[in-house]
């Protein structure tokens, strides 16, 4: 009796923003009008979530419910999901709040990598739930973290590639940075994982060199095995996993540095090579379709408005508030709100110690000779 009391008050709430927004279909006939409100199927109510599934009536435009989802915060505050297509729809109300500050706990993720069985397992961060979302990039396997100064584009990068960096070996994932603004991946020099660090982009080209040979070298023993992936080989002849990360890649004007990027990018996936590119403010200059089609997962961070919300395809980025560092838009088969796991560069240092090299590191090929920058190793301020 009491679920049902619930069931029906918690209708009430959704109807009222119906009426409120006036959601629905006008109808005119003889001396009657008014409006057919959006039917009401399912209510589901949890402890940390309530969840509404309607359909609108037949010849009401879909796009007005977007259009009015304000009407449902109204009612039910910030805290709400709304999903749907053509016809039905599925409103999610939080009784949670995003955390405004969630500590990194490796000990959670790899429970939680465990039990998924990921192989290549990229953290996100918990969504409004309070669920940890961690995807796997063995099926979506290039990423684009983009977002303001002081947002957390940062410390996500730092999560991810520590927490890849705990989890697998040395001989079983490698990994090339490149660090165009020589401020953010050094602490990563030296660790056994870590093959090189480039610091400017003509250091960089190399790298690339050596990556595009790899695919062939993978290409042709996938062929000799016939398979499609490099999960699918016999373990005594798996290669390791490669993961190339490229902060302020916005930085690389040279033409064929951009095109090798985008072949190892496009051809990555089978070959067990990821890509995961950073940048403050997207631009369709350096985000062209071509670009965009490979990056297959978005993390869009507080952006300056909504043209680079757009550019970057995580529309309503631009609303997060510089009073919330960490939140973003994950963009994956669709958009969720994410609240980052904090990691600042102190504690980035005391995880990487206990991977660090025991080799002398003159022979590490990552410490380049730090040249002046040229005309064409920086990328101007983007509009």
């Amino acid at each position: 009796m009491k679920m049902w009391l619930a069931k029906q008050q918690a209708k009430a709430s959704l109807l009222k923003a119906f009426r409120n927004g006036e959601v629905g279909n006008h109808y005119s006939y003889s001396t009657n009008s008014g409006l057919v409100y959006p039917k009401i199927h399912a209510v589901d109510i949890q402890k940390t979530k309530l969840t509404y599934v309607f359909t609108i009536p037949t010849g009401m435009d879909p796009k007005e419910i977007k259009k009015k989802e304000f009407c449902f915060k109204q009612v039910f505050g910030e805290r709400i999901e709304l999903k749907g297509d053509n016809k039905k729809f599925t409103l999610t109300v939080f009784a949670a709040v995003l955390q405004p500050k969630l500590e990194y706990n490796y000990k959670e993720i790899e429970a939680v990598i465990k039990e998924a069985e990921y192989h290549m397992p990229i953290v996100a961060g918990k969504d409004a739930s309070g669920t940890i979302q961690i995807y796997d990039a063995t099926n979506n396997p290039n990423l684009l973290i983009y977002g303001e100064p002081g947002s957390g584009k940062s410390s996500i990068l730092h999560v991810i590639l520590t927490t890849l960096i705990q989890f697998y070996s040395a001989s079983e994932i490698h990994f090339h940075l490149a660090d165009f603004k020589q401020n953010e991946l050094c602490v990563y020099e030296g660790v056994d994982h870590v093959k090189s660090v480039s610091y400017q982009v003509r250091n960089f080209a190399p790298i690339l060199g050596t990556l595009k040979a790899e695919l062939i070298k993978r290409g042709e023993l996938l062929k000799n095995n016939r398979v499609r992936h490099v999960n699918k080989l016999p373990k005594d002849k798996k290669p390791p996993y490669i993961v190339l990360c490229v902060d302020e890649f916005v930085m690389i004007t040279d033409n064929d540095i951009m095109a090798d990027l985008l072949q190892i990018a496009s051809l990555g996936r089978a070959y067990g090579i990821y890509l995961i590119l950073s940048m403050q403010r997207p631009s369709h200059k350096i985000l062209s379709t071509d670009v965009r089609g490979l990056l297959s997962v978005r993390m869009g961070f507080r952006t300056v408005d909504l043209r680079n919300a757009m550019i970057g395809e995580t529309p309503g980025s631009e609303k997060i508030k510089k009073e919330q560092p960490g939140k973003f838009l994950l963009k994956l088969d669709e958009l969720t709100e994410i609240q980052a796991p904090y990691l600042d560069e102190n504690n980035v240092e005391k995880i990487l110690g206990a991977y660090q090299s025991t080799d002398d590191l003159s022979s590490f090929e990552p410490i380049e000779e730090q040249l002046e920058p040229k005309k064409d190793d920086v990328f101007g301020v983007l509009d």
